[in-house]
Parts: structure tokens; sequence; C-alpha cells
């Protein structure tokens, strides 16, 4: 097996957190994926301000369109999750729904959502006072307009994915093979707590042992807390082959990552010159398909074969033509890496395919009907 077949994935999700002086964000961490997320607005605007000033649009609508993305993403991406996923759990504490920080936001939420605002958009002007009035916007129909979306979307989309990547969530199955990404970051939050005697946890490869039941060799390199008063050789052995050991078998969430094979803890304790003890502990990692990357690498590359086909044409595209290829590219390769994906509620196991395929069916023919349109529109143009 090679050393650098699998890899060990425990980034901080967190970027930096505000220092507690700070009144209302003291102690609030920035994280990657809002990062991300929003970097994803930010560029997606610049790139509609290019596409409005190459077609000879009022660039001004353009910040009019980014208030719609913004809202309609959060809201659309939301009450999918709510409805699509756990309906159950937020009928019975509605007000969970604005909890967007404890996560669920789902991808096809958000597609219906922006669909939706689109066509306000081609509609309605909303101003910051929240005054709606009627308008008429040249050359800037529901499809043309989603046309020219479409480009972004999948871009921001490539960015959120990189976000659950940071994150450690919405990952894949087990490869059950020495490849994939043993995510690593929950085994930390687990034993690093103000009660744990561990000071410090590190994981890492294994290059003497070799793939076993499908997993692969780690070593967990843990460095006890300096309390010589009550941590000694026989209270850290004690530790290890009871409590440890006990919280690796029991916590299921940990043990889809970490395993330990042989029923019994192998593990090797040290005590340094300076009196601190540490220990090497063998176990068995699960490696996973990163299903983030998956998708945010088809994402990018949805975006850029849109943006090359948009940058050809600009404005004599067909109206619908990057919206169909956008659906069927999108929900399609969706529908595929959800064959590679853990599903995210319970009642998905009992299903044939899970709900993040059952909702991309749809999606996929209404891109081909859109598409096959478009070209019956080009030809009659021609």
């Amino acid at each position: 097996m090679s050393f650098l077949s699998y890899v060990i994935w425990d980034a901080n999700p967190d970027m930096f957190v505000f220092p507690d002086w700070l009144p209302f964000i003291g102690e609030r961490p920035v994280r990657w994926y809002g990062l991300l997320f929003a970097l994803g607005f930010l560029i997606s605007q610049q790139i509609m301000f290019y596409i409005y000033r190459k077609e000879g649009k009022p660039e001004k609508d353009v910040e009019t369109l980014t208030v719609y993305m913004v809202i309609a993403t959060i809201i659309g991406a939301r009450l999918g999750h709510v409805f699509f996923y756990e309906p159950d759990k937020y009928i019975s504490n509605p007000v969970d729904i604005i909890k967007i920080w404890e996560g669920g936001l789902a991808s096809h939420g958000a597609a219906f959502g922006i669909l939706f605002a689109l066509w306000l958009y081609t509609r309605y002007d909303i101003n910051w006072k929240m005054q709606v009035k009627k308008v008429k916007r040249p050359s800037q129909n529901w499809l043309q307009v989603v046309d020219r979306i479409v480009i972004v979307v999948a871009l921001t989309g490539c960015l959120i994915r990189l976000g659950n990547f940071m994150n450690s969530e919405i990952y894949g199955l087990p490869t059950d093979s020495g490849y994939g990404v043993i995510f690593a970051k929950n085994i930390d939050d687990t034993f690093l707590t103000q009660s744990s005697p561990i000071e410090a946890l590190e994981v890492v490869k294994d290059g003497e042992r070799t793939i076993k039941n499908g997993k692969v060799p780690v070593i967990l390199q843990l460095t006890f807390k300096d309390q010589p008063e009550i941590l000694n050789e026989a209270s850290l052995k004690k530790y290890l082959e009871g409590t440890f050991a006990g919280t690796i078998s029991r916590n299921s969430y940990l043990h889809d990552h970490i395993s330990i094979q042989d029923q019994k803890l192998q593990y090797n304790l040290r005590q340094n010159a300076n009196g601190i003890f540490s220990a090497s502990i063998q176990v068995y990692g699960t490696a996973r398909h990163p299903t983030q990357i998956y998708e945010a690498s088809t994402s990018l590359a949805i975006a850029i074969l849109l943006f090359m086909l948009w940058y050809r044409m600009k404005i004599n595209t067909p109206d619908g033509l990057l919206l169909g290829i956008f659906l069927v590219l999108l929900f399609g390769l969706r529908f595929v890496h959800e064959l590679f994906k853990e599903n995210q509620v319970a009642f998905e196991d009992g299903l044939t395919f899970n709900m993040g395929q059952l909702l991309s069916i749809p999606l996929i023919l209404a891109g081909v009907f859109i598409f096959l349109r478009s070209l019956n529109l080009k030809r009659g143009n021609a």
C-alpha cells in the first residue's frame, strides 16, 4: 500500500475566532464555510457585471439581481432541507427553522428558490424600503436571466462544497480500500475536552501495518496533560483500556471513522524526561469517498463550460440553452455523486433512491426539455 494512498483530514472549520473583549461578536468564530459561501456571491457579482457590460445591459440591475440571489439561495436552501429531509423535526419545533448556523441547507431547495426569485426579478423591483413596484427589463426575460445566472450558480456551488469539505460534512461512503479520506476532525472534538486528561491528539499514518477488513492503519498520538498528582502509569492505562477504548466502540459517529479491530486496544505508553506521558495507539481508519471534492470539481467544470458557451454566443445565446445544459449536467452528476455519499437522514436508508436522487430526476427531465426547446428555437431563428 502506498504511503500516500489515503489522506487524513482534520482541518479546523474555524478560520479564526473574534477576541472575547469585542462586544456582541466576542468569542464567535468565522468559519471557512461562511467565508466561501460569501466569496461565491462576491465573485459571482463581478462575473455578472462583466456579462452585462458585454451584452450592453444596465449594470445597476446586477446589484438588484444580487439581492434576489442571496435571499433566494439562503431561504430556498433552508426550506428545502426543512421540507425534504426533516419535516417532522421542524414542524414540532418551528423556531429551529431560523437557526441556519446549526446547519441544514439543501441545494435542490436553493435551485427552486433561485428559479422563483428570478421570475420575480424580471417583473418586480424592491428597494431598500421594501417597496415593490412592477418593472420591465428589456432583453431580460426569465430564460435569458437564468441562462446567465447558472454560470455563477455552478461556481458558487463549487465553493460551497469546498466549505463542506472544510467542515468535514456530507462525506462519502467507505471506499473499503487504501484510497480515500479519513475525516478525523471529530476525533479531536470528542477527546480534547476540558475534563479529558489528553492535552493534544494527532492522527498519523501507519506505514508498518497493512489494510485490514477494508480499514487503513493509523496511529493516534496522544500527549497527556502535565498533572503528575493524578496522571501516572497505572491511571493512564486504566483510562486508555477503559474510557478511551469504550468511547471509540460506543460512539457511533466516532466508530464510523476509527475502530479497534482486535477487540483490545494496542498502545505504547511512555514518559519523557519532564515526567509528561504520551501514547501511540494503533487503530484503523475508515477511508471514505471525498464526495465534497467530487462535486466541487464537477461544478467548477460546468461553470467553465457554460461560461465558454456564453462567451462564444453572448447576446445571441438561445434562450434556455445554458439552463438546460446546467440542469442536465449538474443534477445528472448529482445523481451519480449520491451513489458514493452517506445518506443525510435515517429515512433514506429504506429508499431505493435517496432524497437527493429523487429530487434530481425532475430537474434532469426539465433540463432535457428546456435544452431541446432551445435548439428548436435556434433552428427557427436560423
